[in-house]
């Protein structure tokens, strides 16, 4: 099966990507710090009842994004 390019926005609760890279320099660094680094495993766990925020677990940590933040990341699933 080939990888495929999306951005985090679209990932559906529960599956596993990589991140690939980002969009946004200040947005990657704020995510950088926080250890979402490319070649990182990222996996939706929750979602809010509105739809956002969302959490993603990488390396074993719980990091909150908005949907307007999580578009600049780009997975591959």
């Amino acid at each position: 099966m080939a990888n495929t390019t999306h951005t985090l926005a679209a990932l559906p609760k529960g599956k596993e990507a990589v991140i690939t890279g980002f969009a946004d320099d200040t947005l990657a660094l704020k995510l950088m710090e926080m250890g979402c680094l490319p070649g990182e495993k990222i996996i939706l766990q929750h979602i809010a009842p509105l739809g956002c925020p969302c959490a993603f677990e990488v390396n074993g940590t719980l990091v909150s994004l908005r949907k307007s933040e999580a578009q600049f990341v780009f997975i591959n699933t």
